[in-house]
């Protein structure tokens, strides 16, 4: 008898994509339905926002249409649909969630485990499609393409950006660094090493690969970064020690004229620091594309900074970001269904860690 499998997708991560995916991987062993959720043309919610969502830090879904939906199947695959505890008191037959992203912040996974029901994520899933954005950002400011793009868009021939005095830099000439060396921070560090750019990382957790430090990338602490960088690109996962990590003291030791890259998470920075930073002139420029609030609010003064390359969370969204998650989903499936240990488990966070 062909196993139940409840597919929660959305505009992103298609439920056919899904379906093909586990198909492919489990063949006539299950059986699929699908909804879709609107993200990410409706913004997500906040678990601390709704009462019996605690837990929860970003989702989709109304919890009563997905408790109906997802009903008796044993397993759930989606990439933003919740599952709190009051929601896993209501399914008793869900055994196994499979999350296609990099965290399931949108499952309460301590409750998941005291039910004994399984959660995996896909980690990686968008690496390179993030580490390629990074480079076009860098890009975006080091060479001056949205100021000229802004300026031609506005009717104005800005000449001046070729004098010598105003025109932009090559990477060739720059030190470039980078704070966290994930999945993220290490296609990132490959694909600089071809501009021929001076590399330093700071990561307190990793040591850098073999062929990285064959190549002269240096491992340094987070005051040579800052200090000695044309450019900082931030890539760290958002924990209690890096949330924030970025304020008005860090980007006061960063070099004058130095630019700031943030494809990461939005906590990383201090907003109203940067933005002072970058009033000042103290930073050249910087290319955001997470913020602390999203979508942000339209009073934002740094939406109106000339020097400030802004994108609406998209570094991770690509179409291959969708079939590597979808497989990475439905590879998990098949080792349950094959009773084989998980590549991805999650498990619940230590007390006071941050998810």
């Amino acid at each position: 008898m062909a196993t139940e499998i409840a597919i929660v997708g959305d505009n992103f991560m298609h439920p056919e994509r899904f379906a093909t995916a586990l198909t492919e991987a489990c063949g006539t062993s299950v059986a699929l339905r699908s909804m879709a959720l609107p993200w990410p043309d409706e913004p997500m919610e906040h678990g601390y926002t709704q009462t019996g969502m605690e837990g929860l830090r970003e989702y989709q879904g109304d919890p009563d249409e997905l408790v109906r939906f997802i009903a008796d199947a044993p397993i759930l695959v989606t990439q933003l649909a919740p599952v709190s505890a009051s929601m896993l008191e209501r399914l008793p037959a869900l055994r196994f969630i499979a999350v296609s992203r990099g965290g399931p912040v949108n499952i309460d996974v301590a409750a998941a485990a005291r039910r004994g029901v399984r959660v995996v994520n896909t980690p990686g899933r968008n690496a390179a499609a993030v580490a390629e954005f990074t480079i076009g950002a860098i890009l975006s400011e080091t060479r001056l393409i949205r100021s000229g793009n802004e300026a031609l868009r506005a009717r104005d021939w800005r000449g001046d950006l070729y004098r010598m005095d105003c025109t932009g830099r090559e990477l060739s000439e720059m030190t470039v660094g980078l704070i966290g060396y994930g999945e993220v921070g290490r296609r990132v560090v490959s694909l600089l090493l071809a501009f021929g750019c001076r590399i330093l990382v700071n990561d307190p957790y990793v040591q850098l690969t073999l062929e990285h430090r064959a190549d002269g990338v240096e491992l340094v602490g987070l005051e040579r970064v800052l200090a000695e960088s044309d450019v900082v690109s931030l890539h760290p996962r958002v924990t209690a020690e890096t949330t924030g990590m970025i304020d008005a003291a860090a980007l006061g030791r960063m070099k004058k004229g130095a630019y700031l890259i943030n494809t990461a998470r939005g906590p990383l920075l201090d907003y109203e620091a940067l933005t002072m930073a970058l009033e000042s002139g103290h930073l050249a420029g910087a290319a955001l594309d997470t913020f602390a609030i999203e979508p942000v609010p339209d009073d934002w003064r740094l939406l109106d900074l000339p020097n400030v390359t802004l994108t609406p969370h998209i570094a991770g969204a690509s179409v291959r970001t969708v079939d590597v998650a979808a497989r990475g989903a439905a590879e998990e499936v098949r080792r349950f269904l094959r009773g084989e240990p998980a590549l991805h488990p999650c498990h619940p966070p230590k007390t006071g860690a941050a998810i």
